[in-house]
């Protein structure tokens, strides 16, 4: 029902593009979203009516007269009746204040199991007017020590125009992640590059690139048994969950955020 609602409004396709490498699961149905992954985000915030507010770096998390006090790297500290967390499990570990010892050692020890790939994602931006001749839209590598995943992002999303010039998006490979996870960016960027001309020689030069290292990229292993979400504090409501509690897929996501909701539903 999600993916017919998403559907419906334009926010996912169906992936029609040619995609190299990829391995199709008999009977499953592949979507892409043509304006972004953030768009499916933005869709349901839309929906929720909420007030959002990006880009604050929370740090601690503080009982305060019956209520939580977050405090964040920027600007003075705010108070909750509900605080729901579903960044990576590392970092629901790396939180200060009064959730460090209101975690439970039973608790602790299940989060503490969840673990993640790394890995880098570079993202190469062109001109209008470019022209990008490969037979594909995207494409898995087997061989390479250091790509995995390859894609013409335009041509994956069936949106390509004369007036937006294409971009290219790369992603390294789990064992390169993980061996350059504290390397300079720089560097990495040009390791990248280097193994990136080697199998596609006729890409042109971009106009501007970016590098982005993915520290928390997928979900290797969940929280045990697939709890969907954890409630650390019952009165007020403390509560976690995301993909670390399922699995790295949109189903996984969805499938913990039903569980949040029906959570807060029934403390409400």
């Amino acid at each position: 029902s999600f993916c017919e609602e998403l559907l419906s409004h334009g926010i996912l396709k169906p992936l029609t593009a040619p995609i190299e490498g990829m391995v199709v699961k008999e009977g499953s149905c592949n979507y892409v979203a043509p304006q972004g992954i953030s768009s499916v985000v933005k869709y349901y915030l839309k929906q929720s009516g909420a007030d959002v507010f990006y880009e604050q770096h929370v740090t601690h998390i503080c009982l305060r007269d019956g209520k939580w006090e977050v405090s964040r790297k920027m600007g003075p500290p705010e108070q909750f009746d509900v605080v729901i967390l579903t960044m990576p499990v590392p970092q629901i570990l790396q939180l200060q204040g009064d959730i460090v010892n209101i975690i439970n050692e039973s608790q602790k020890q299940q989060l503490e199991s969840a673990s993640y790939s790394s890995r880098y994602a570079l993202g190469l931006f062109y001109e209008a007017s470019t022209q990008i001749d490969v037979p594909w839209a995207a494409q898995y590598i087997t061989d390479n020590p250091c790509i995995r995943f390859i894609s013409i992002d335009n041509k994956k999303r069936n949106i390509e125009s004369p007036e937006i010039g294409p971009s290219v998006v790369v992603h390294t490979t789990v064992t390169f992640g993980s061996e350059h996870l504290d390397s300079d960016p720089a560097e990495v960027q040009q390791l990248i590059l280097s193994h990136l001309e080697r199998i596609v020689p006729s890409l042109p030069k971009p106009a501007s690139i970016k590098c982005q290292k993915w520290r928390y990229s997928q979900v290797t292993k969940a929280v045990p048994n697939f709890p969907r979400q954890m409630t650390l504090h019952t009165q007020p409501l403390l509560i976690c969950g995301g993909d670390g509690f399922t699995q790295s897929n949109f189903n996984g996501c969805i499938d913990s955020a039903m569980s949040l909701a029906e959570a807060v539903k029934s403390h409400l």
